[in-house]
């Protein structure tokens, strides 16, 4: 498969991983924004507590008038719209200070801080018993209620962006990564595409001949024809095996490795030498002219000498009976 054609498997790879990834951090920024929203509720509640208890301690220290309502407590938070103050007497009566908010009958022996809505106003209220009477302050949950707003308005802007940046992120990252992996997945199959190729002929002589010698009782000759054949085929596939091993190990390294000056002229002679029964068995006569300088290259040795091999190796094969195969090395 070329490049172009792997690139559709590899985007399709990358983005789901950058989804996947997209979603697991989705998941992480849902709980850490819930979490977030639950802190900050929490914390300004327990303010709000605080100043209700302060408040409580305020009221308790200072004189009030029979049948009125408890006196705001000095500082620099009076009491106002934003807070309240209930006094529920012995018999029952209620005084407030904000007569707009009436206290609901069921909250009127409050003690602990405790969350309520009068009119649709979210209150917090604590109580204590001062004196004969039980008191009950409260103070509007609005302030909580809008940080908590802002918070999760903010989480919501941040999240697109947010997930938006990891999942463009993942999908870089992700063809930068399934790429070479990719890559080495089709040049698998495609080395076990072309050895199923290259295999397919010899052993279909391999076969035929082993199929006709079943089929009926056949003289020496025959036999020694087909086995010589048989011979051929095997020693072919050998060759043809070592030369696609040989070629995949050289694909799937991107840069050679124990690179070292060579000079090819040398490696040429050499494996014109070997080479050289093959040729005379073909009445081949090599030719190798190489320069006299020297063709110093920077590669390694057995790599170039392996190519050399196969190059020769074809020559010998494909050209005919009494030719000349030559081989030629400049600098």
């Amino acid at each position: 498969m070329t490049g172009s054609a792997a690139r559709p498997e590899v985007a399709r790879l990358s983005t789901r991983v950058a989804l996947t990834a997209t979603a697991l951090v989705a998941a992480v920024y849902l709980v850490i924004a819930v979490a977030v929203v639950a802190y900050v509720t929490s914390s300004l509640t327990s303010q709000v507590d605080g100043r209700l208890t302060e408040t409580l301690e305020h009221v308790a220290a200072e004189p009030f008038p029979d049948g009125g309502p408890r006196p705001r407590p000095p500082g620099d938070r009076p009491l106002g719209q934003e807070r309240a103050i209930w006094t529920i007497s012995a018999d029952g009566s209620v005084a407030t200070d904000q007569p707009d908010l009436v206290l609901p009958a069921g909250s009127r022996a409050v003690t602990s801080p405790t969350t309520i809505s009068i009119d649709g106003l979210p209150l917090r209220i604590a109580g204590a018993s001062i004196g004969d009477d039980h008191v009950i302050v409260g103070e509007s949950l609005e302030p909580v209620d809008d940080a908590r707003m802002t918070v999760v308005l903010g989480e919501i802007l941040i999240a697109p962006v947010l997930l938006a940046a990891v999942f463009l992120g993942a999908v870089t990252i992700g063809r930068r990564v399934a790429t070479p992996i990719e890559a080495a997945r089709r040049r698998q199959l495609d080395f076990t595409a072309d050895a199923s190729h290259g295999l397919r002929t010899p052993l279909s002589v391999i076969e035929a001949n082993a199929s006709l010698a079943l089929t009926q009782d056949r003289d020496a000759s025959w036999y020694r024809r087909a086995f010589e054949k048989v011979d051929a085929e095997a020693k072919r596939m050998r060759r043809l095996l070592e030369d696609l091993l040989w070629l995949a190990r050289f694909d799937a390294t991107l840069q050679p490795a124990n690179s070292e000056p060579v000079d090819v002229g040398v490696l040429a002679e050499q494996a014109a030498d070997r080479f050289a029964p093959v040729a005379e068995a073909k009445r081949l006569s090599l030719d190798v002219r190489t320069d006299p300088q020297g063709a110093i290259v920077a590669a390694p040795p057995d790599w170039l000498d392996r190519l050399l091999g196969v190059l020769l190796d074809n020559a010998c094969k494909y050209s005919p009976h009494g030719g000349i195969v030559r081989i030629a090395v400049a600098g």
